[in-house]
């Protein structure tokens, strides 16, 4: 199973240009990937892609994916028009389940800030059913950023644990609440690798499976490769850092076969991550 990564930016490369195709081609250049999960989507937003419904963008481009988009952030304006911002997961492998987990926006004062979100995707695999989680921490408040991390992990928690399993006796909806314990989380988490924020999710110690850096598995003593900053100096003045990771549970840990970033795209200012597990 091979599954990709990737803040696209709503499709700016570091050229100021948008392009969803580039976007695609070079996501399955990398690697024909089962699932890839995209951060930054945007859904009638005029500025940040011209009004485009990028979900459909997407989807059109990869037809062979079930799409898979929920917003972190959703209005409608006075004329009725829906206006979306958030991930979205596509997925080749049959998807049993969705939910789309709001996350932890408390207050910060002026801090800017905005809502964040964990899309769940319940995958059907050939070692069984994963829960992929594809998210997008805040970027400017820590505290909000740690007590979303809190959240991801209570959710690995309850599915793990069985405190969320269906009940098979009870008919439709009630039945369709059944929760995968392996699972990976993916996304931009706006964290640096050596921030302690890491090792909360990194050395989790909760009841159940708990996640390990897919990376720091794969890579326990070679060089990490950056994830952003490495062609848009702008936004990232100081620079390389590696901000997007790769969780997976500890009994995924010896399923891991790679783990690679693209670092020479410049199609946005993040790089793709591509992890594959063996069946």
């Amino acid at each position: 199973m091979r599954l990709i990564t990737w803040n696209i930016q709503c499709g700016k490369g570091c050229n100021g240009k948008t392009d969803l195709a580039r976007i695609v081609r070079e996501a399955k250049a990398m690697g024909d990937a089962d699932v890839y999960c995209f951060q930054e989507v945007s859904n009638n937003f005029m500025k940040l892609d011209d009004g485009a419904g990028q979900d459909a963008i997407l989807a059109a481009l990869l037809p062979s994916h079930t799409p898979i988009f929920r917003p972190a952030i959703e209005t409608i304006d006075r004329t009725g028009q829906s206006h979306g911002f958030g991930n979205m997961t596509l997925s080749r492998l049959p998807i049993r389940q969705v939910a789309n987990h709001l996350l932890p926006w408390p207050e910060a004062g002026a801090t800017r800030s905005m809502r964040r979100q964990a899309l769940d995707v319940t995958v059907q695999t050939a070692f069984g059913s994963l829960r992929v989680v594809n998210t997008h921490l805040e970027f400017h408040s820590v505290a909000q950023r740690e007590a979303q991390i809190q959240r991801l992990l209570d959710l690995q928690e309850e599915a793990s644990t069985g405190a969320m399993a269906a009940k098979a006796l009870h008919e439709e909806p009630y039945t369709s609440q059944t929760l995968a314990g392996s699972s990976l989380l993916c996304g931009d988490f706006n964290l640096d690798v050596s921030d302690p924020q890491h090792a909360l999710i990194h050395q989790s110690q909760r009841s159940g499976l708990n996640y390990r850096d897919a990376w720091t598995l794969r890579h326990p003593d070679g060089r990490r490769a950056p994830t952003c900053g490495i062609h848009d100096r702008a936004q990232w003045p100081d620079g390389a850092d590696c901000r997007d990771f790769i969780f997976v549970t500890e009994d995924l840990s010896e399923r891991i076969v790679r783990v690679e970033v693209n670092e020479t795209t410049d199609a946005s200012d993040h790089q793709p991550v591509l992890i594959e597990l063996a069946d």
